[in-house]
């Protein structure tokens, strides 16, 4: 099995760090536009592209696992080639991701302002991160810049599988922190209840970034959840 993990919104594959640490032989994409490139307009442009990846690196057994946007890429992956998967990992992320008018505004206010979209918006996303770590994150998310994060918002905006979300055969680990306010908990549920081979793991105190915040317990999740794939 190969694992990939898939950023968010205005991310890199930084944000993986303790992840790939713990899991050696993993990867975390860089999507396009982050900061190299042109971003994907939609999901559906972004699963695509990540499908032609994983086909060049000629990857066997990947099991993806992606944070909010990113999940949203790799239910969207499942759901167009699932015979490429052998398992999911969703973190953060629903069904469906509307986004509030308010964001979208400051982050467009962000492309003529950045300090203050970095300040104002940015910086609050990981109050709970460890400072070493929360200082290279905040210069990745610079470099990607607000009009990437802007299109990556609209992108999850128009993202809807409430509908299709079912058809999802393969293994899948849900994990949420009870504290996020982007993608609250009944979102995990929902997808949990959806996905028939699902199993939930909520991370008590942790936030949209629980992979950051909470990385030992999160690890964990992710270890015996490939440990059973393998047994399996």
């Amino acid at each position: 099995m190969k694992l990939i993990f898939v950023h968010g919104s205005g991310n890199t594959g930084e944000v993986w760090k303790y992840q790939t640490a713990y899991f050696p032989d993993s990867v975390a994409v860089n999507l396009p536009g982050h900061p190299v490139g042109k971003p994907c307009t939609s999901v559906d442009e972004y699963a695509d592209w990540l499908h032609k990846y994983l086909l060049k690196q000629g990857y066997k057994d990947p099991v993806l696992a992606g944070h909010s946007l990113g999940g949203a890429i790799v239910q969207t992956y499942a759901l167009k080639y699932p015979q490429d998967l052998k398992g999911l990992i969703l973190i953060a992320t629903g069904a469906r991701l509307r986004v509030n008018p308010d964001f979208l505004a400051i982050i467009g206010d962000g492309i003529a302002d950045p300090e203050r979209w970095l300040k104002e918006f940015v910086e609050p996303l990981y109050v709970r991160v460890s400072p070493e770590f929360k200082e290279g994150i905040m210069k990745d998310v610079a470099k990607v810049g607000a009009p990437v994060q802007l299109n990556d918002f609209l992108c999850c905006d128009k993202f809807d599988t409430m509908d299709k979300i079912s058809e999802i055969e393969l293994p899948t680990l849900v994990v949420c922190g009870t504290e996020d306010n982007l993608t609250p908990v009944k979102y995990s549920q929902y997808l949990a209840n959806k996905i028939a081979s699902a199993r939930l793991v909520v991370i008590d105190g942790a936030t949209h970034f629980a992979l950051l915040e909470k990385p030992d317990e999160v690890n964990q999740a992710i270890n015996e959840f490939l440990t059973d794939l393998e047994k399996a």
